[in-house]
């Protein structure tokens, strides 16, 4: 570990550390510390990341907001790598936008929406960056990412490169082609947007942005802890199940939204997991669904 942790010092790619306590990086403000951290300052210094990583048999993770992250109380081993500072270039060509895996998802909805463009509205209040977004088909009031993608460009682990199509991403509900069958970084996306009427769009984005505070928490959370059984919907099961509220440790389920947990200030990652298969058996036992999560897990 000590001779990777030198080639990273001395190949410039951008943040290094050792032993970075990763609560600071997750938005439910949970995680014990990575191994070796690196946040690498353009494209050009990921891949030149992971270029050396292959060298060593270290296992190595991907991060970017930390929106839908559940991080181990005992950490990281190994190297995790954020996709953040560097990363977050936009550019803006008629209804046609590029823009970088660690971009703000909802500030690139926020500029977008501000000059007329039309199909990032469902967007309003979604945390997490373009990458974290592209990666697991991220969506709200009856739209996501496949609405609007165009192509996403792609790092593998054997360091090749690739664009792919919508279609190559072979998108499903809160699902890609990356999370099974390709494992791979978003690194950039091209989305076709529609130009529209300034006003309603507006009005829009408003809208989702004021249903997600009103019926959301504003605690540390991760967000949707678990998909949507479809036709069901997870919040509406554990709310008539009656376990909103419901705590263990410093970890609960909200009273605003069944289907988040949140920190209530001294939360570690065991209290949710514990939290999690509670909801997970009520639920099985009661409607004879069983939940999946949507957090990660790391």
């Amino acid at each position: 570990m000590d001779n990777l942790l030198n080639e990273l010092h001395g190949s410039d790619v951008g943040k290094v550390k050792e032993k970075e306590p990763l609560a600071t990086h997750t938005t439910i403000k949970i995680g014990g510390p990575a191994d070796i951290f690196v946040e690498p300052a353009s494209v050009d210094n990921l891949v030149k990341t992971m270029n050396i990583i292959k060298n060593y048999d270290v296992p190595w993770k991907i991060i970017g907001r930390g929106s839908n992250l559940l991080v181990a109380d005992e950490g990281i081993e190994g190297i995790v790598i954020k996709i953040g500072k560097g990363m977050d270039h936009l550019e803006i060509n008629g209804s046609e936008v590029r823009v970088g895996g660690g971009y703000s998802f909802i500030v690139l909805a926020n500029v977008l929406s501000r000059k007329g463009y039309s199909g990032l509205e469902f967007a309003g209040g979604i945390p997490g960056s373009v990458g974290g977004a592209v990666y697991m088909n991220a969506g709200a009031h009856g739209s996501d990412i496949s609405k609007i993608l165009k192509k996403a460009r792609v790092l593998f682990p054997d360091g090749k490169v690739e664009w792919l199509s919508k279609e190559e991403m072979k998108y499903s509900y809160r699902t890609s082609v990356l999370q099974k069958e390709r494992p791979g970084i978003v690194i950039e996306a091209v989305f076709e947007l529609t130009p529209g009427n300034l006003e309603v769009i507006s009005t829009e984005i408003k809208k989702h942005k004021s249903y997600r505070r009103e019926t959301q928490p504003v605690k540390p959370c991760c967000g949707s802890v678990f998909r949507n059984p479809l036709p069901d919907h997870a919040g509406k099961l554990i709310q008539d199940a009656d376990l909103k509220g419901f705590s263990i440790g410093g970890a609960q389920i909200s009273e605003l939204h069944g289907n988040f947990i949140v920190n209530n200030g001294n939360a570690t990652a065991n209290d949710v997991l514990s939290l999690i298969e509670h909801i997970k058996t009520t639920i099985l036992e009661r409607n004879g669904i069983q939940l999946h999560t949507e957090v990660e897990f790391l």
